[in-house]
């Protein structure tokens, strides 16, 4: 039985309201836990599970991170002001209420998933007697932590240290950031090292969705993550061992559509692409030559622009990552380590690459970029970056991490959600912009 075609029915079974990261997330109404980790095949469901939350509908990771990030670094504009929780992130600032629906969907449901993913991992050796089954389903399984972790450190100043621990014994405990990026890192080292241990077996593969490849993924998430981090020599080693010409995506189906073609490009009712610019500042804006900018922006004759890319049709599959997201990793990781020579080389595969060449057509087909000094090529790779993988949720984290100044973003962090300070003491002071 393909478990996979409707993303997972334990998902549907697991729903909670959403409440703070340290709540439990049993529903009272589905299975116990025992029932839904009895046994590989419902480890294998609720793992698929994970990704349903991630990628469906407008509670989703992938519709809140997108909107979030595109709106907060003015790659986007709501279009109907009654979308209020849009318009506030729009807006940014004190604007952002934490009550915010988008803002609190982001943040229960990267919990709900660090939570959930937890608990598989925790019964996989118990349960999964087969070494090659349950190291698939480890894999899979941290992809979505990970995801999550990221998710979580790209927004907020500061994040849950672990998930479920109640209120009686504390509450859940909060770590920096970048202590995040490090912890989804960790997960992922685990995760590779169970795999080249054992190789994942056929008999798991079959019960999970076809387009998402689980080693190259694990890599690619620990060459973002371990960049975000710091460790440079870790995200070039990983980005290394990243297939270029595999395609890891999520996909979508008839019943489970691509949410943000649904709900934003199919009816330009919350919100649109700005213009060509890419959110970019008049220095750094992208070359009229950039084949990029029709990739990600169609100009049809009204609106002026609008969403194109991988947001397209409501059954175009969304890249993990892109194979140049991995070629500006290592440029941006040389660059930092004072290597302009090896930095620039790895910029201007990115620059000079051909849509024929990207396992996803995305190329801008310019000449060469010239940069004598570190700062130059810093800016460079930020351009650059910011127009590969436009609309990619990675806008934020970049905005920050390449010192870019603060008028260019509308916020720097989210504001903790309401449900959480309400409920967990050890909630930090949000941050002031």
């Amino acid at each position: 039985m393909k478990r996979y075609m409707q993303y997972s029915i334990l998902a549907i079974a697991l729903f909670c309201i959403f409440t703070a990261c340290k709540k439990d997330y049993q529903d009272p109404s589905g299975p116990s836990s025992e029932q839904a980790y009895s046994s590989p095949a419902t480890l294998a469901n609720a793992a698929v599970g994970l990704q349903a939350w991630y990628a469906k509908d407008r509670t989703g990771l992938l519709y809140t991170t997108v909107t979030s990030g595109s709106l907060l670094l003015g790659e986007t504009f709501v279009t109907n002001p009654g979308n209020a929780d849009e318009g506030q992130i729009a807006a940014g600032g004190n604007k952002i209420l934490t009550t915010n629906v988008v803002v609190t969907g982001m943040w229960n449901v990267s919990n709900k998933i660090r939570y959930e993913a937890d608990s598989i991992l925790r019964r996989t050796g118990v349960v999964v007697a087969d070494k090659s089954f349950a190291s698939g389903l480890i894999g899979y399984t941290t992809i979505f932590k990970a995801l999550a972790l990221g998710v979580q450190a790209n927004f907020w100043e500061q994040v849950p240290e672990n998930t479920g621990t109640p209120v009686s014994s504390g509450g859940v405990k909060f770590v920096p950031a970048k202590q995040g990026y490090v912890m989804a890192v960790a997960a992922l080292d685990n995760a590779i090292s169970t795999i080249t241990a054992t190789p994942i077996g056929t008999s798991f593969l079959a019960n999970i969705p076809q387009n998402v490849d689980i080693i190259n993924t694990l890599y690619a998430l620990k060459a973002r993550y371990a960049l975000y981090a710091g460790d440079y020599p870790a995200a070039i080693s990983a980005a290394d061992k990243v297939n270029l010409g595999v395609q890891s995506t999520l996909s979508f189906n008839p019943q489970i559509n691509n949410p943000i073609f649904s709900l934003v490009t199919a009816t330009n009712n919350i919100y649109n692409v700005v213009d060509s610019t890419m959110g970019l500042p008049v220095p750094i804006q992208p070359d009229l030559a950039d084949q990029r900018v029709p990739f990600y922006i169609a100009r049809p004759a009204k609106p002026k622009f609008n969403i194109n890319g991988f947001f397209r049709s409501s059954l175009t599959a969304v890249p993990i990552y892109l194979p140049g997201e991995m070629l500006l990793i290592k440029a941006e990781a040389y660059a930092r380590q004072h290597d302009i020579v090896n930095g620039l080389l790895y910029l201007n595969k990115v620059v000079t690459k051909k849509a024929s060449e990207d396992a996803f057509g995305v190329g801008a087909a310019l000449p060469p970029v010239v940069a004598v000094t570190e700062a130059e090529l810093l800016t460079l790779i930020y351009k650059h970056r910011r127009i590969e993988l436009f609309m990619g949720a990675q806008e934020l984290e970049d905005s920050r991490r390449f010192g870019r100044p603060v008028l260019e973003r509308k916020r720097s962090y989210f504001p903790y959600p309401f449900v959480e300070r309400n409920d967990n003491p050890n909630t930090p002071d949000d941050p002031a912009f």
